[in-house]
């Protein structure tokens, strides 16, 4: 047998991702030409495309095993050009990379109103769940 746990316990796991990383959260948007790292202790060979400092809030309270973004979430001028295809999510220092994944418009771990990026656009980000296991 699995381990299975409550919906109480999900949910309070789901609302320490916010709080241990922090209110102002920055997020990164990159357009990688070697592959996702492999984890978030690895270096970035890519282009920072977009980077936005979140909301004070930006996760919704975790409900039934899954937590979505909170408020706007953009960048009025992104940095650079490029397709997007990578994300990761800082504490407010901009260098603690506490989560990453996919970038995509429609698909991906956060979705984008527009994944190819020309310097100045704005970004949108659509769409980012977080969903614990055994929901």
């Amino acid at each position: 047998m699995a381990i299975q746990m409550s919906v109480a316990v999900r949910t309070a796991r789901l609302d320490t991702v916010e709080s241990t990383i922090g209110t102002a959260a920055v997020l990164k948007i990159y357009d990688l030409t070697a592959g996702a790292p492999a984890d978030c202790a690895a270096a970035i060979t890519g282009t920072v495309l977009a980077t936005m400092t979140l909301p004070s809030d930006w996760m919704n309270a975790a409900s039934a095993g899954s937590k979505t973004k909170l408020g706007t979430w953009q960048d009025a001028s992104a940095d650079d050009a490029g397709t997007a295809d990578f994300f990761r999510l800082f504490a407010s220092d901009g260098t603690t990379c506490h989560m990453q994944g996919t970038c995509g418009q429609g698909t991906g771990d956060l979705q984008l109103d527009n994944t190819s990026i020309t310097a100045g656009q704005s970004v949108t980000v659509t769409a980012f769940t977080l969903t614990d296991g055994n929901a």
